[in-house]
């Protein structure tokens, strides 16, 4: 179990820089190491001619970091600028600072405003917002968005929200760096880790920390395990109201063991023999307990009965049992069950537990439901209807069998061994080599609201990406974003950063605020929370040989 990679010492060194790569026909930044070279694998981010540096080091052997600083090194970009999106923001009142601002309206409703706001002495302006087509949504036009100013600072901005929320309405400064337009100068700051198996001879593992349902950050979770370099993983619950903080919200499997049941259909991050075969597969589970003669089907692993977050659950969910990112869907009647990684005790509420001991005998029928569990034991909480359910199922005394599977999406079990770890993942990147980006089949579509698409889609943002090229080599990405120090990445750029490192198939982590890379025990992007690293549901690490088994 990874609550057991604990491991003291200090990750391992550098062991020597490898080069400084500068693009075809750009020059030299300004203060760039001599003996550079050139490379004709740029990223495909602003106009051709922007200067980017590439500084290879090696961090262990078959692993290497290589930080891109793209843009920047001219002079700064005078198209871009500050201004005020008049909007609702989330994050500054909701849990999830993540959360997209309820920016888009249709053009009737945005012109009305900016007259508003033009009588009232503002310098308004409504414009269009047209997002590109992917492999599953149409894109085109996805709204109106209502804009004040123009600004040269962020704090002149500020000054001018303020001024609108006297006058009545609310906004957010933003950086038209942000936006996602093609012809902005960058900066950008894009950092990889790559894994080569030929030569890896340590283990590159996922981890929760000591239980699943609390939050570390990923250097809290690298240096306990004494990592050579780590990067934030899967999806997670952040706020109370939408399940246990730190649970994923997708699937997880660590060391074999399925801990959280995927979002039915979306796509896992694969990770084999400690590593050394990555895949990216669409997942979706089966389960089960019951007795020799009887049984019933499962809901949930290791979450809080009746909260599905990122939805994808079964059939009486509310809203949808399609997956509906970020949103939390509920069913009042479930059956979840518990193991011991979850946490100190299990959920509190309504209902019925049948706890299980180390042996799988029921040992109390407890309600109201949540405690702690016997050494080694597991539990099934029922909740609503399928009280009566488990209660004429479970007996003091009885041996309950909870049976878990995993399947692909040609509907074939899926069979982990102790060194395969799973994590939850969205949308798809790329695939065989080609551009397959997923938002509506992994539910970053919302119909009713396309200023979450507009937020957390269509414009630059934190991310970080994983993985596999042609030569099997995983491949882990982090891209700084939310500042004037570097743009960020759309879901399409993401894509095509992708496929411009070499991945054959890649899909996009947990981004935003979570967007982490740590080497050596060192944080070395810049977080986008004003709080510094954010804690996290989970973490992939990259170990040293002794580490490996």
């Amino acid at each position: 179990m990874k609550k057991r990679l604990c491991g003291a010492g200090a990750a391992l060194g550098v062991l020597g820089v490898l080069g400084v790569l500068v693009t075809v026909g750009a020059p030299p930044a300004q203060g760039s190491p001599p003996g550079t070279r050139p490379t004709r694998h740029a990223l495909p981010l602003g106009p051709a001619d922007l200067t980017e540096t590439r500084t290879v080091t090696t961090l262990q052997p078959g692993v290497t970091l290589t930080r891109i600083v793209r843009g920047g090194g001219e002079l700064p970009d005078r198209a871009l600028h500050w201004t005020v999106e008049v909007s609702i923001p989330g994050g500054d009142t909701s849990p999830d600072p993540d959360a997209p601002p309820t920016a888009l309206k249709d053009r009737a409703s945005a012109d009305e405003l900016t007259a508003e706001l033009k009588g009232k002495g503002f310098q308004a302006r409504a414009e269009k917002v047209t997002t590109p087509r992917t492999a599953d949504y149409a894109g085109g036009t996805l709204g109106w968005r209502v804009r004040v100013g123009t600004f040269d600072s962020q704090s002149a901005a500020n000054a001018e929200r303020t001024r609108l929320r006297t006058a009545g309405h609310t906004g957010s400064a933003v950086y038209t760096g942000w936006d996602g337009d093609a012809d902005a100068r960058g900066p950008w700051h894009v950092d990889v880790l790559t894994i080569d198996p030929r030569e890896f001879r340590g283990s590159l593992d996922a981890s929760y920390g000591p239980d699943l349902e609390n939050r570390e950050t990923t250097s809290d979770l690298s240096t306990r395990a004494g990592a050579t370099a780590a990067v934030n993983a899967g999806f997670f619950v952040l706020d109370p109201k939408a399940g246990a903080p730190g649970d994923p919200a997708g699937v997880g499997v660590y060391d074999g063991r399925l801990l959280s049941e995927p979002v039915a259909g979306r796509p896992g991050l694969v990770l084999h023999d400690n590593g050394r075969r990555t895949e990216v597969t669409r997942l979706t589970w089966q389960g089960r307990v019951g007795t020799g003669a009887a049984s019933l089907p499962l809901n949930g692993i290791n979450r809080v009965p009746g909260l599905i977050r990122n939805c994808g659950g079964t059939a009486g969910d509310a809203p949808t049992s399609l997956p509906l990112h970020d949103v939390t869907c509920t069913n009042s009647d479930e059956l979840v069950t518990f193991t011991p990684e979850y946490g100190s005790s299990t959920p509190a509420g309504e209902g019925v537990e049948a706890v299980l001991d180390a042996h799988d005998r029921v040992t109390e029928l407890r309600s109201p439901r949540g405690g702690a569990l016997p050494p080694g034991g597991s539990s099934v909480q029922a909740t609503g209807r399928r009280v009566a359910d488990l209660t004429a199922l479970a007996h003091i005394g009885d041996r309950l069998r909870i049976s878990t599977t995993l399947l692909d999406e040609r509907g074939h079990r899926v069979s982990p061994t102790p060194k395969t770890d799973i994590l939850n993942a969205g949308p798809e990147l790329v695939r065989d080599g080609r551009l397959h980006v997923t938002p509506a089949t992994d539910g970053m579509v919302h119909p009713d609201d396309p200023s979450w698409y507009y937020g957390w889609v269509h414009k630059r943002n934190p991310r970080t990406l994983a993985g596999v090229d042609a030569a099997g080599r995983t491949v882990l990405v982090t891209a700084d974003g939310r500042s004037t120090e570097s743009l960020g990445l759309s879901i399409g750029e993401s894509a095509e950063v992708a496929k411009s490192l070499g991945l054959r198939d890649a899909v996009n982590l947990d981004g935003g605020g979570s967007t982490t890379m740590v080497t050596d025990g060192t944080v070395i992007n810049d977080p986008s929370d004003a709080a510094g690293e954010r804690p996290v549901g989970d973490a992939l690490l990259i170990l040293p040989r002794r580490h490996a088994h």
